[in-house]
């Protein structure tokens, strides 16, 4: 069951854990590469923080950006800026997000987010704790999939796993998380192709999901012949 109030106590803390870590980086080391193709540290630094404010227009009922043009320009607008900036930027934006999702609402509601995607108001603030644990990852200060909360990981994964059901280019998948017919497992991927089961942790499940770590290079096959290549997010 979705707990919006808990969900945004956890968008908190991982902002705060973010924050943490960025605030040991200079200048210098922001303009250095991300773990994401052609963004540096302020790009992702910069998006963090025009999604807690494009998150706040999606609960107030507004479009969540003016089209993607301007979204992408207010990110490279803001890449370049200094990182005591860049951090008042993610705080602040943070906070108006906290803000908004403290006032009387129904949680319930339908509410559009970019192309076309609905969701219920109440699975907003979950959308804001993935933004900020996988980019904080994404930052490559040290902190890896494997330092995400155990609670987090597995709602992402079955979050990812429906994302990718139904897709025709990947064949059906069952992921557990261990090696056995008793581990926990979700379906995902088409039903087309020869099915494929992988094994392994919560971590290299959701890196494989994700696209990101090392991309589930470490995870067992224990039925196919081969790792399926994900499109990207």
């Amino acid at each position: 069951m979705i707990d919006h109030v808990r969900d945004l106590a956890s968008v908190r803390e991982a902002t705060e854990r973010l924050l943490d870590a960025a605030a040991s980086l200079d200048n210098a080391a922001l303009a250095e590469p991300s773990r994401l193709p052609g963004w540096t540290r302020g790009h992702v630094l910069a998006h963090i923080a025009r999604n807690a404010d494009a998150l706040v227009n999606v609960l107030q009922g507004r479009p969540m950006y003016a089209d993607a043009a301007t979204r992408d320009a207010d990110i490279e607008r803001d890449a370049a800026r200094p990182l005591d900036v860049q951090l008042a930027d993610v705080r602040e934006s943070g906070e108006r997000f906290q803000a908004v999702g403290a006032e009387p609402a129904d949680w319930e509601r339908t509410v559009e987010l970019r192309n076309g995607v609905t969701d219920r108001a109440a699975r907003i603030p979950f959308r804001r704790w993935v933004e900020v644990a996988l980019h904080h990852v994404d930052l490559g200060v040290g902190y890896e999939l494997t330092h995400l909360p155990d609670e987090f990981v597995l709602r992402e994964i079955d979050f990812l796993a429906d994302r990718w059901s139904g897709r025709t280019e990947v064949p059906p998948v069952t992921l557990r998380l261990g090696y056995d017919d008793a581990s926990p497992s979700w379906r995902t991927g088409g039903d087309k192709g020869d099915p494929v089961v992988l094994g392994g942790t919560g971590a290299e499940l959701l890196g494989w999901l994700s696209g990101r770590g090392d991309k589930g290079a470490h995870l067992a096959v224990l039925t196919g012949d081969h790792l399926p290549e994900l499109p990207p997010l």
